[in-house]
């Protein structure tokens, strides 16, 4: 593909809730400017964008495709990315290098949750946006009703700049709002000019006066002018667009069919002629508050904002360049690690085809393989005039599923698969926990985690079978005891002999461990004290009684007896263990459970449903704080036991328009009966 220059690029994101027609889009714009000859369809599995296995069987996009398309003598680089939760991270790693979020909103469907999310995060990035309107060809779509409900979320901003020309299956065109013609398109999508309909007269006057007056606001010597009676031109109304939009102070609209390519041209020429070029955005700021503008003849600075495995050519690293030219078959200075990269050609994909590009200007994005030590986040700079931007921040990764390898001595397989998918998708995460002895794959939720699997069985042969999560509990002393460990014997030979008294008493939660040495005469000498500690600890460890490590125990040494010949490390270490052993049968021992801190943030009309699901999972609750408007947050301790699954269950709750985050708080007691069936369960796994 050739090079573009900066001011002719066009960096957008096309995000909105799944199944609002984001990858019809994209293929549609590809179709529209000639770049494929064939419109490809979600159903039959043969868009551009959507190439993966996984993303072909399930009718779904779960990462983001890059897709360059040129029109009007300039280079938009759609970035088609996923809409359901599952796989936000795919959608914000895009967003943060796109320069103009273009929310795909079915009119069937109206506003959904993840678009709602997508657009308090577009705003969190200070990022211009506009909206299509698609699937109006559909059977109860209304472009009416889903312009009022976007108007009412976001307010008086989102101005249609087109409307539509019929309903439903009767959709066959467009009508232009700064121009006042209508346009009718044929099964090619080609369009012709038609008649506004008399009864559509009105309505196009209104929208037209709306439209203007929104314009003259943003401009006094325009407002000055229009007050005055005086018109306001076409190219200023579009040069006024572009500020609004440049601006984030104006969300147009405009309404399509993908699937029948009505209304594709018309937001291609909005894209390039109101949409921001690389020139329009704020300077790429570092770490250090150091900026970089968009020239290509700066110092070289991009961000790799996302990582993929090619089955030919390997990984596969997605870049944007902020400032300077990059070039291929060179090195590179990947600055966020302080090494050396040799890059080989640069490319672009277009879905997962490599058009090669013999070099990228500031603004571009393209990509690299075979990058030895560069991921996702990470910055490439001119080793000489560093700059390190702030990486591809994942989200919280809020669901655990426990796995292991179906097949023994898959292991080292299975581990290598992992790093290689956790490196392409960042939001996942690996735990191994050496008190369960398990592995935690921890993801976004079921879909993003069964995705995973398959593609590890997939990509790496390695398959993995889901087994029972076990939450760390712990354990401690009821009450004090004193107790004796007697380690002696003596039938010939070098025997073995140790015998240590202890006193054990538990402590407040949270106090950890406490060896105390009290003795006195030398009962124990100096040498051996130190191995009756490790024999207590490893008692701890071993979760004597229970099963499950020990916590907050104090333990007093306070007496013993020894053999000047027989006794040793060993002894003394065994002494330990059985004075533990005695000290639980005498004091009793107390089963506890991690406790959580969650925060809960929910649209208000749910709080009262989550307080009182909170409640049912043996939670505390802690408060309830007011966010923005119509927001709160719920603050609540709850057993870790109770919500292992509320990632999954949340989002059933609320329809997915809750979120949550959590944190570790603290240990407390379980149950009498809960900790019988919890110790009576890790008791027959054991013996089993």
């Amino acid at each position: 593909m050739k090079s573009y220059p900066t001011e002719n690029i066009r960096n957008i994101v096309l995000v909105g809730h799944g199944g609002s027609g984001k990858t019809s889009i994209a293929e549609a714009l590809l179709f529209a400017s000639g770049a494929i000859n064939r419109l490809g369809k979600t159903t039959d599995g043969n868009t551009v964008t959507d190439f993966d296995d996984e993303e072909i069987r399930k009718g779904i996009s779960i990462q983001t495709a890059l897709a360059p398309v040129e029109w009007g003598g300039c280079k938009i680089n759609v970035l088609d990315a996923p809409g359901y939760a599952d796989f936000v991270g795919e959608m914000r790693a895009a967003m943060r290098v796109a320069d103009l979020a273009v929310f795909v909103v079915s009119g069937v469907e109206g506003v959904e949750v993840q678009t709602t999310q997508a657009w308090l995060y577009a705003e969190e990035l200070e990022l211009p946006r506009m909206v299509v309107v698609n699937k109006l060809d559909r059977e109860n779509s209304s472009f009416r009703r889903t312009l009022d409900q976007m108007r009412e979320m976001w307010g008086k901003a989102v101005a249609p700049i087109n409307l539509p020309l019929g309903r439903e299956h009767d959709f066959k065109g467009i009508i232009s709002v700064i121009d006042e013609e209508a346009f009718s398109y044929d099964q090619d999508g080609k369009p012709s000019p038609a008649d506004v309909p008399e009864e559509r007269m009105a309505r196009l006057k209104e929208v037209h006066s709306d439209l203007l007056d929104s314009i003259a606001e943003s401009n006094d010597e325009l407002l000055e002018r229009y007050l005055e009676g005086g018109e306001i031109t076409r190219d200023e109304v579009i040069k006024q667009l572009h500020e609004g939009i440049d601006d984030a102070t104006m969300f147009p609209v405009i309404c399509a069919s993908a699937t029948h390519m009505i209304g594709i041209d018309r937001l291609a020429d909005v894209i390039v002629n109101a949409g921001p070029s690389p020139l329009d955005r704020p300077a790429a700021e570092g770490v250090d508050g150091s900026v970089r503008e968009s020239k290509p003849d700066a110092p070289l600075s991009a961000l790799v904002f996302k990582t993929m495995t090619d089955p030919y050519v390997g990984r596969v690293n997605f870049f944007r360049v902020y400032s300077g030219t990059l070039k291929g078959d060179t090195t590179l200075h990947n600055s966020t690690k302080g090494t050396d990269e040799r890059a080989g050609h640069v490319f672009t994909m277009r879905g997962k085809t490599q058009e090669p590009m013999t070099e990228v200007v500031a603004g571009d994005i393209a990509a690299l393989a075979k990058l030895t030590h560069t991921v996702t986040g990470d910055t490439i700079s001119d080793k000489n005039n560093e700059i390190v931007y702030s990486g591809i921040e994942p989200p919280e990764a809020l669901l655990p599923k426990a796995i292991a390898p179906k097949t023994k001595g898959d292991e080292d397989k299975l581990m290598i698969g992992l790093h290689k998918l956790i490196e392409e998708d960042p939001a996942l995460q690996l735990e191994r926990n050496d008190e369960t002895h398990q592995m935690i794959l921890w993801g976004m939720g079921d879909a993003h985690l069964d995705v995973t699997l398959e593609r590890l069985k997939r990509k790496f042969s390695v398959e993995v079978e889901e087994v029972p999560f076990k939450v760390p509990y712990r354990s401690t002393f009821k009450g004090s005891a004193d107790a004796q460990g007697r380690h002696v014997k003596q039938s010939g030979g070098h025997g073995q002999y140790g015998i240590c008294n202890i006193k054990v008493e538990p402590l407040p939660r949270g106090e950890g461990f406490q060896f105390v040495d009290s003795i006195f005469g030398g009962s124990i000498p100096n040498q051996w004290i130190p191995s009756v500690e490790k024999g207590v600890r490893q008692a701890m460890e071993d979760g004597v009684g229970t099963g499950f490590p020990m916590i907050d125990v104090k333990v007093e040494l306070y007496e013993g007896k020894y053999h000047s010949v027989d006794s040793s490390d060993m002894a003394f270490q065994l002494a330990g263990k059985d004075a533990m052993k005695e000290a639980a049968d005498k004091a009793g021992l107390t089963l506890l459970e991690p406790v959580w801190g969650l925060e809960v943030l929910v649209p208000e009309q749910y709080t009262g449903e989550i307080m009182g699901d909170l409640q049912k999972r043996r939670g505390i609750p802690e408060g309830i704080d007011t966010v923005g408007v119509g927001r709160q947050i719920v603050k609540a301790k709850v057993p870790f036991a109770e919500v292992t699954h509320y990632a999954t269950d949340l989002r059933s709750l609320t329809g997915g328009q809750g979120t949550f985050s959590w944190s570790f708080s603290h240990y407390q007691e379980v149950p009498h009966d809960l900790a019988q069936r919890v110790i009576e369960a890790a008791r027959a796994e054991r013996e089993h």
